[in-house]
């Protein structure tokens, strides 16, 4: 990516967090709280992930049955099954079904999105009508959706009332969201009575009997499929599942997904075409008995590149999607910046990357993929356990492979990585961070000193994309293991120890944060354990982040070969940085064998939870200093929140006397590598601004700031005028 590229796609970032920010975040987190609280209390959750899961998997293997399925019911039903190749191919046979007809109407429908079916339509003569009230919106302004399940979420009252008046003229100034409301639903309404085709899309389509659902908040779907005579309903294949037994799962998960409800307003469940004869709204008096019961329905099945996803072993588990748009709702970056930054031509969202990819290819997830930072938070609450950060790192590998830059002569061959030229510089800078951090450290305090003069920041910003108004982390020249070696090793005895254990000496804390690290040495001898810090392989998780697949995987053997010993031997392996806590436990079984991925992540443990492990099993809090009071403020670490891991360290800072403050934002905006980048910084920033904004309150402005991820450090050292540190340095016995 050229330096202007990236000055143009920041100030892209910085026109929408100015113009659409504000509601995108209401309204994404809105969504997000509210589905919080709908899952807590719904006991079934957890089962029924797992449920909707294994039909899936089950559909997906299945798709060419359920297709030949499907086709025989609705068949059997009186309605037509056409199987489109493509989006020509199903606008075409949409267009040859609607003839002459003059009007459509439609429902909320990303599919038909994704096929561009209304502009297909508008320009065959055809007038097309949203009815779903966002998308109605959106049609009037002549805008693309935000959001997968809402569409508009970016636009406020205010700004669509100033739409609505300037577009329609009406009698009367319409203001309040009731008047908004009424006045679509009256406009729509006489839209839909004279449509002359009614057009849904599917949220499932039951394959042994033909059934269309619809899952709504808004009752003009279920119109728009039964008022006009004709009904053309467009589905992905991935919406078929077997039977009408499999739905109820579905239909229990996707609205407290989307939008913490325990149901929508409706439930649609159809199989057209239906019996009831069409209403004739000119003659009202007319008994239905004598209205013309002619109806016809088309499904159209749409392949669009599906047939390979399913064949992709890696993008296969895009198609279990069920499009609730939990992964958007629950990412920080989409809170901040939503779909129109956050999304390719039809699909928005950490799922998108996939989707995109898939249906209209990778130039276009290309311009989004970065905004995933693999913070994971989207795997847990995606009611089909998608692993989406994987996908993206995927797609971005792939990507990868097909950038090429004006300098890849300087690089080929000559970086310590695995990729293959073309590789773009910023990423490759970021990927070789650990081997970058050696020689840094091997050359400090001069590597330091040029590293932030200013024209090294001016170079670094226009080559590498490192934006100049971050902090650069400094080097120590004394790493933890030389700190280490030259105290003579442990403490404690393997003799005299209660337990052993291998602190894993990541990157950060080897070369940067070193005092961390030696407070952890001084904390777990202090509760009887022998330590050990070698030389090991670093975990992957740069690269990783940055796309490069088959560098993470080189990575991920060399250190498991460096680990494996050391489990051989019964040490436990204490780890520090939360992401390469996170890597062993999750990444790893997609570049090991599955039992040794198992035996790293049974044996590896964060700090914190190691040590209270230590004090719930005998050991002696009292060997530790006490708090006394101390008033902490404590930000956890994105992918230690996924792991479950937050509530050991609050416990033991409480067990040892302090006052902890947890903060109530879940991303710190960081990401590690991605605050630093030219495009990004800007929405890294105003990502960090909820935690500034808590961490600066009454409540905490006089608080002991503490967070357990570098990157988290880093960005709360740039957000506050007070240092902060990592929460073993609190329980320091040196301290």
């Amino acid at each position: 990516m050229s330096a202007d590229t990236r000055r143009e796609k920041a100030a892209h970032i910085r026109h929408l967090l100015d113009t659409e920010g504000e509601n995108v975040r209401e309204n994404a987190s809105h969504f997000n709280e509210n589905r919080y609280d709908a899952i807590d209390e719904f006991d079934e959750y957890e089962e029924l992930r797992t449920t909707v899961r294994e039909i899936k998997e089950d559909a997906i293997e299945r798709l060419p049955e359920l297709i030949e399925t499907v086709t025989e019911s609705v068949e059997a039903n009186g309605g037509h099954v056409y199987l489109a190749e493509d989006a020509a191919d199903a606008n075409q046979y949409i267009e040859n079904v609607v003839g002459d007809a003059e009007t459509l109407v439609k429902s909320k429908s990303m599919t038909t999105e994704e096929i561009d079916v209304n502009e297909q339509l508008e320009t065959a003569g055809v007038d097309v009508y949203e009815t779903d009230l966002g998308e109605f919106v959106l049609q009037v302004a002549d805008e693309n959706p935000s959001h997968i399940v809402g569409p508009s979420i970016h636009k406020s009252r205010a700004g669509i009332a100033e739409l609505f008046n300037e577009q329609f003229d009406p009698e009367e100034t319409l203001e309040t969201p009731e008047e908004l409301t009424e006045f679509a639903r009256d406009y729509l309404g006489e839209r839909i009575r004279d449509a002359d085709v009614g057009m849904t899309g599917a949220n499932f389509v039951v394959a042994d009997s033909g059934t269309i659902t619809l899952v709504t908040n808004e009752g003009n779907a279920r119109k728009s499929a039964v008022t006009p005579d004709t009904h053309v309903a467009v589905a992905g294949v991935e919406k078929l599942i077997p039977t009408l037994s499999d739905l109820q799962p579905f239909v229990e998960l996707i609205a407290r997904s989307a939008t913490g409800q325990p149901i929508t307003q409706y439930v649609t469940m159809l199989s057209p075409p239906v019996e009831t004869p069409t209403l004739d709204f000119d003659e009202p008096d007319t008994p239905l008995s004598e209205s013309d019961g002619d109806r016809e329905f088309h499904l159209v099945l749409l392949d669009n590149g599906r047939t390979a996803m399913r064949e992709d072993d890696q993008l296969r588990e895009t198609l279990y999607c069920i499009r609730c748009g939990a992964c958007a709702n629950s990412c920080a970056n989409f809170q901040h910046v939503g779909g129109h930054a956050f999304g390719g031509e039809t699909y928005s969202g950490g799922i998108a990357t996939g989707w995109e990819a898939g249906v209209h290819g990778q130039d276009s997830a290309a311009e989004f993929n970065d905004l995933c930072t693999g913070c994971s938070r989207c795997v847990n609450n995606c009611p089909v356990k998608i692993d989406i950060p994987w996908i993206n790192e995927v797609v971005r590998d792939r990507i990868n492979h097909n950038e090429s830059t004006e300098f890849d002569f300087l690089v080929e061959g000559l970086t310590p990585d695995e990729e293959p030229g073309g590789v773009d510089l910023q990423k490759r800078f970021f990927g070789n961070y650990a081997d970058l951090a050696k020689v840094g450290s091997a050359t400090a305090p001069l590597s330091n000193w040029i590293a932030g003069t200013a024209p090294a920041r001016a170079l670094m910003e226009r080559v590498l994309g490192i934006d100049r108004r971050r902090s650069l982390p400094e080097f120590e020249r004394e790493t933890l293991r030389k700190w280490f070696d030259a105290r003579g090793g442990s403490r404690v005895s393997p003799a005299d120890a209660d337990r052993e254990a291998m602190l894993y000496p990541d990157a950060y804390t080897n070369y940067i944060e070193v005092e961390r690290g030696k407070a952890a040495v001084r904390v777990l001898e202090a509760l009887g354990v022998a330590v050990e810090v070698p030389d090991v392989a670093s975990s992957g998780r740069a690269p990783l982040s940055q796309g490069m697949l088959a560098t993470a995987e080189r990575h991920a053997h060399d250190a498991y070969a460096d680990l494996a010993e050391h489990i051989d031997a019964g040490r436990d392996i204490v780890i520090i940085e939360p992401s390469d806590l996170a890597m062993f436990a999750g990444e790893y079984e997609k570049f090991l064998p599955d039992r040794s991925a198992e035996r790293l992540d049974d044996n590896s443990y964060e700090i914190m939870e190691y040590v209270y492990g230590l004090l719930e099993n005998g050991g002696s809090s009292g060997k530790l200093p006490a708090g006394d009071g101390e008033r902490v403020a404590y930000h956890s670490h994105c992918q230690q929140r996924t792991l479950g891991l937050e509530a050991h360290t609050v416990a033991v800072l409480e067990d040892r006397g302090y006052d902890v403050l947890t903060s109530e934002t879940e991303c710190c905006g960081m990401a590690g590598s991605f605050g630093y980048k030219r495009e990004y910084y800007e929405l890294s920033m105003d990502v960090g601004s909820e935690l500034e904004a808590q961490f600066q309150d009454e409540e905490a402005r006089d608080r002991t700031v503490v967070a357990s991820g570098t990157s988290c450090l880093e960005q709360l050292d740039s957000l506050l005028e007070r240092p902060s540190r990592h929460p073993v340095q609190l329980i320091d016995p040196d301290r």
